[in-house]
């Protein structure tokens, strides 16, 4: 008899220091992620995309399981995940994963840095739930995210967690290819050996991309230590999570676990000082992208406004690369800035109109406000188009109602839908050829690079005001486990109310 595996996903990255939370709606709709799909809609839709559970339900197929799809959702990161949110979807998952009868085992795709409004650690309590639902004899296999914040609730319930090891995520599908693996590995075998070690200190997202040091070389030696015996994750963890378990991970499962974890722990803290890099201000940052391009003509510099990252749990519409750019009278394009009314204004106009509005800075940030300018209205778009880089891969992208505004050499691509600008094609859709500019703004950190590294010039990392500190020591923390270090040779974090009195 074929196994019977259920299928789920339910992702969310939480930065609790946000503005916007997570609602219900967001999950059904889903944004940039996709709508919320139940039963053989997932099959359907999510066989052929960039995600772990499409490679959990190829390798199913191979394998002949009786696939048994729940539910799938997912939306962009924010602030908390609502309580009414959580508990709706966790309860109507669980009840579905339980109606199916008897099963073999369980493929969950998660993202591991889920915070809601009445839990810190929201994966840790679904997997809790999960077991006490179906038991403790049925394996459970957990697809993370590379930036899980990895807990104990977490390790305790899943019998393998298994992460992403690209940043830009482009492993997503192999990683769920990776943990149906293991859980194709239970059903007839017995459950591996697992170890767990934690680094005392915390790394910024912008100097964790895994094609650079020293996130690339951490990563080679984890497969090496991974061989072919083992499962082994590096998590870099989500640095913007402000409770106690926020920390940077590795996950050892198999013969020799405890080994393996101490090897790679101990090359994750010597790893410590090259987690840092230069950051730009605004001004810096463009005239520097300036000067690369008169040398450079035919590659735009890319200039990463990484503290406004929707990715990262930002809003997607500060203002303060706008106006370095129109200050500088510098040539160039910024994307995505998520401002629902500047995009509607723009369609109500049309192509060629000239409107004036307040654009963006509603991020609540110091140092952030509204742009108010005239702008022309130069392309128009219903927001629909197939993604074509990798780190979006197979995906149609639904940005709304999009435009794009420009005001003297600048065009600014404005959406009605939150996603980071991690694809050539989100310029494109509303008339902008990404490499006919000379510089690019993206608000994004890292997950561009798979789809612009092939074009660009150079790439600048810049801090203009927005609510996802590029330095995490710069976060108001007060909750993180004390002497964690807040960022690579940062200071260790100290709770006052535990402090001896003088």
């Amino acid at each position: 008899m074929a196994p019977k595996i259920a299928i789920a996903a339910f992702l969310h990255e939480t930065n609790t220091f946000a503005p916007s939370k997570a609602t219900y709606d967001d999950f059904a709709h889903g944004g940039g992620a996709g709508r919320m799909l139940r039963g053989q809609e997932i099959i359907d839709h999510m066989s052929d995309v960039n995600a772990a559970i499409s490679g959990a339900i190829r390798y199913g197929r191979d394998a002949g399981w009786d696939l048994c799809p729940a539910l799938a959702c997912a939306t962009s990161p924010s602030a908390h995940v609502t309580m009414d949110a959580f508990e709706r979807i966790t309860h109507e998952t669980i009840d579905r994963i339980v109606a199916f009868g008897p099963l073999d085992g369980v493929f969950l795709d998660l993202h591991g840095a889920m915070v809601t409004e009445h839990l810190d650690d929201g994966e840790g309590e679904f997997l809790r739930r999960l077991r006490a639902a179906i038991g403790t004899e049925i394996p459970i296999v957990t697809c993370l995210d590379l930036h899980a914040n990895v807990t104990q609730l977490m390790f305790s319930h899943a019998d393998v967690l298994e992460s992403y090891r690209t940043y830009p995520h482009v492993d997503m599908a192999q990683t769920g290819l990776r943990g149906a693996r293991a859980l194709d590995a239970m059903l007839t075998g017995a459950r591996p050996q697992k170890a767990m070690r934690i680094a005392p200190y915390l790394s910024a997202i912008a100097w964790q991309c895994t094609a650079d040091a020293p996130a690339k070389g951490l990563y080679e030696r984890l497969s090496e230590l991974a061989g072919k015996d083992r499962q082994m994750s590096f998590n870099m963890g989500f640095p913007a999570a402000d409770f106690p378990e926020c920390q940077m991970s590795v996950l050892a499962y198999g013969p020799d676990a405890d080994d393996a974890a101490d090897q790679m722990i101990a090359a994750v803290i010597a790893a410590e000082p090259a987690f840092k890099g230069r950051v730009y201000t605004p001004e810096d940052s463009v005239a520097q992208a300036m000067r690369i391009a008169a040398t450079a003509p035919g590659k735009p510099v890319v200039i990463c406004d990484t503290q406004d990252n929707p990715g990262a749990g930002a809003d997607s519409n500060t203002t303060g690369m706008i106006r370095a750019m129109v200050t500088a009278n510098a040539s160039g394009a910024i994307g995505n800035l998520y401002d629902c009314d500047a995009a509607l204004a723009a369609h109500q106009a049309g192509v060629g109109a000239q409107i004036t509005v307040a654009l963006g800075g509603q991020s609540r940030v110091d140092g952030d406000a509204p742009f108010t300018a005239t702008f022309t209205v130069t392309h128009l778009s219903d927001g629909t188009f197939p993604a074509q880089g990798p780190y979006y891969r197979g995906k149609t992208m639904n940005m709304g109602l999009s435009a794009c505004l420009q005001i003297d050499q600048l065009k600014i691509v404005v959406v009605s839908a939150k996603a980071q600008m991690a694809d050539r094609s989100m310029f494109a859709q509303v008339g902008i050829d990404p490499q006919q500019e000379p510089i690019l703004i993206v608000k994004s950190s890292n997950h561009f690079r798979a789809d612009f590294d092939p074009i660009s010039a150079a790439l600048l990392t810049c801090a203009a005001p927005g609510p996802m500190a590029v330095d995490p020591a710069l976060l108001p923390w007060t909750r993180l486990r004390n002497g964690m270090r807040m960022g690579a040779l940062g200071p260790a974090f100290q709770n006052d109310s535990t402090k001896e009195p003088a």
